[in-house]
């Protein structure tokens, strides 16, 4: 008894003097491990003889549970110590700078689109979407370009192996079958690559474009000069921008125009907008429209004798360049994020 004593008082002097838990540890190996002191007495147990085993049993049994009980105790207490040091030892200085982040910006592609989604959606249209792979019925045929006609010699198209798709040349291709799905009144917007073997300055042979179509009964000439004037006075931002529009071929529409829109030359800079003079009125083109001819209607089900509608199509990278004032189609593609970083846009503005 006594000895059970003296070695309690030894082992919980021990736990209450260690100072870490290097050495927390180094007392519990010395008093529960293998041959620790405690497991030691525990093992003389098998050579008690009953009525000394009554007795030592449930002292010694008292001692290993005390022990382990101390040392839990006191682990506790040395961990919230270290862990406190260890946060002394590693606390951040917040009064230092932010190291410098670079941050993404929008493509000018992606402003572009956004942009032409409010305007649009602001009119009452909805957004349409088609495959990039077209078949020639959806490309050519149901528009009206016919086999073996010269019209379709007015587009380089990569033509799959198969012989029997295409990548899509225009996003026209979205229209028809958005016609085939849907019945009239009609009022919808798409976007997409579009594919044409042709690269310079002003051509790369992925580009994007926007087309827009609406179908009703007695839809004119003058809703669509209206739509067009309202589209492009929004997102130049420029109330009354001149608009011009000149008769022009479309195999899809008739009659068909090519819609221009003003500008001013000083020297070698331009700037959109109206004239003072009207001899100094200078005009660019930048998208074909025209009503939808009625064979286009026929091939998707829809009656020409009860419904009109009007269509026009746009590339989308003509539009930022002029708006943005970026001077080479191909950098779009070019993937140079020094190009992007000038003139893409901030997540946060990108809405605006």
């Amino acid at each position: 008894m006594n000895n059970i004593e003296k070695l309690r008082s030894e082992i919980l002097a021990q736990i209450a003097q260690a100072s870490d838990l290097k050495a927390l540890d180094a007392v519990r190996v010395a008093a529960l491990g293998k041959s620790g002191s405690v497991s030691a007495l525990m093992k003389t147990l098998g050579t008690m003889n009953p009525d000394e085993r009554k007795t030592q049993g449930p002292l010694l049994n008292a001692l290993k549970d005390e022990v382990t009980s101390h040392i839990a105790a006191r682990e506790s207490v040395l961990q919230e110590s270290a862990l406190v040091a260890q946060l002394a030892q590693e606390s951040v200085d917040i009064t230092l700078p932010a190291r410098p982040q670079q941050n993404g910006t929008i493509h000018p592609i992606s402003q572009t689109i956004n942009e032409l989604v409010r305007i649009f959606a602001a009119m009452g249209f909805t957004i349409a979407q088609g495959p990039d792979i077209e078949d020639d019925w959806h490309n050519f045929t149901a528009l009206n370009f016919p086999p073996g006609h010269p019209a379709r010699e007015m587009q380089d198209t990569f033509f799959l192996k198969d012989g029997g798709h295409l990548l899509r040349t225009h996003t026209s291709s979205v229209q028809i079958r958005y016609m085939e799905q849907n019945k009239p009144p009609i009022r919808t917007i798409c976007f997409g690559r579009t594919y044409r073997s042709d690269w310079d300055m002003t051509h790369t042979p992925m580009f994007h474009q926007m087309e827009c179509l609406m179908i009703d009964t007695n839809v004119t000439m003058a809703h669509l000069k209206g739509c067009l004037q309202d589209f492009v006075r929004a997102f130049f931002g420029i109330a009354d921008l001149p608009v011009r529009f000149r008769p022009s071929f479309f195999p899809f529409v008739e009659p068909g125009a090519e819609v221009d829109i003003g500008y001013i030359k000083n020297g070698d800079a331009i700037a959109l907008g109206r004239a003072a003079n009207p001899a100094d009125q200078k005009w660019m083109e930048v998208l074909g429209a025209g009503m939808v001819h009625p064979n286009v209607l026929k091939n998707c089900g829809i009656d020409p004798d009860v419904f009109q509608g009007f269509a026009f199509g746009t590339g989308l990278e003509r539009l930022a360049m002029l708006k943005y004032g970026i001077p080479d189609l191909r950098t779009f593609f070019e993937s140079d994020v020094r190009w992007l970083g000038h003139y893409g846009f901030s997540p946060l503005d990108a809405a605006a």
